[in-house]
């Protein structure tokens, strides 16, 4: 049995994220939408371009360099990691920052990046056929996406977690979800592993989290996991009625993808990450777009340099 949604405020909540943007995976699942409201323009970071910057090894800045722009494959929907304005079609978001900085530092100025929407599912066959330049959008590195992708970083390390109501007292962490009706994405890593860590757990799939998200608004689920990036996220948009519980019980590195055998792009984007983060462009980057959650800056991970294959 449900219980009855307090109408009100969960109707205001799900006025405030109607707006669907598209299916998709993320990271290590699928993706939902974000409502519209993101980062202060005026509040992110500029970067600095580098001047006289040559990778003439790379077959991929060759292109952009003569075009004289990235083509970059990010998410629109992911509340302060990467999201699309529908009114302006501007970009936001931690990750958006992420593709800037690394265009910044390559040589090209970031106002000329030309942002594409890309679904999870499509990454790798982006990259492989040149659709686009580099993919930054909570895009997990694992062995299996190594075969076909090259990755540079990783910049920064997520962990699935679980977004519940504001009201919620008896969820704290997986072992509690014994009964509990548990929305998570088709399919996806995050839905994946519920169901094989915590079997007591009532699984609900959708394609999207947005509407896992409003399910769970509405009291027709108990807590919805992803990465908790994006679950923190969410309950940025609306802390009075959502909040992320418990510590991460996954580890999920996310990086920049890039064409598998442009290994002096991957090298390059490494050296690139690693000055930002010294200089604290990382860590201003953070406190604009995800740290308005509340959450405070991490340490970066630290930069997985493997060889070249």
């Amino acid at each position: 049995m449900f219980r009855t949604p307090r109408v009100p405020a969960a109707l205001a909540l799900l006025t405030a994220l109607l707006t669907v943007v598209g299916a998709g995976l993320t990271g290590c699942g699928k993706e939902g939408s974000p409502p519209g409201k993101g980062p202060a323009a005026d509040k992110l970071p500029t970067y600095q371009v580098a001047q006289r910057f040559r990778l003439p090894d790379s077959p991929t800045w060759t292109r952009a360099r003569k075009r004289g722009y990235f083509v970059v494959g990010v998410k629109e929907d992911q509340p302060y990691l990467g999201e699309r304005d529908p009114a302006t079609g501007v970009y936001s978001g931690f990750d958006i920052e992420i593709a800037r900085m690394i265009s910044a530092s390559l040589g090209l100025d970031p106002k000329t990046i030309r942002f594409k929407t890309i679904a999870s599912a499509n990454r790798e066959t982006a990259l492989q056929n040149g659709q686009i330049d580099y993919y930054v959008g909570t895009y997990t590195i694992n062995a299996n996406r190594r075969k076909l992708v090259g990755f540079a970083g990783p910049y920064y390390m997520a962990g699935q977690s679980l977004l519940v109501r504001r009201d919620e007292n008896d969820i704290h962490g997986p072992e509690d979800l014994d009964g509990k009706r548990v929305c998570s994405a088709a399919g996806s890593t995050p839905y994946q592993r519920i169901r094989t860590d915590y079997p007591k757990a009532i699984l609900v799939a959708y394609d999207t989290y947005s509407v896992c998200v409003d399910n769970l608004l509405t009291y027709q689920v108990d807590a919805v996991t992803t990465d908790d990036a994006i679950l923190i996220g969410y309950a940025a948009k609306a802390p009075g009625e959502l909040k992320v519980v418990g510590k991460p019980f996954s580890k999920e590195p996310y990086g920049i993808g890039v064409p598998r055998d442009d290994n002096a792009l991957r090298f390059a984007m490494n050296d690139a990450l690693e000055a930002r983060q010294k200089n604290g462009d990382w860590k201003r980057a953070y406190e604009a777009t995800l740290g308005l959650s509340g959450v405070p800056a991490p340490e970066p991970p630290p930069i997985d340099r493997y060889p070249a294959s």
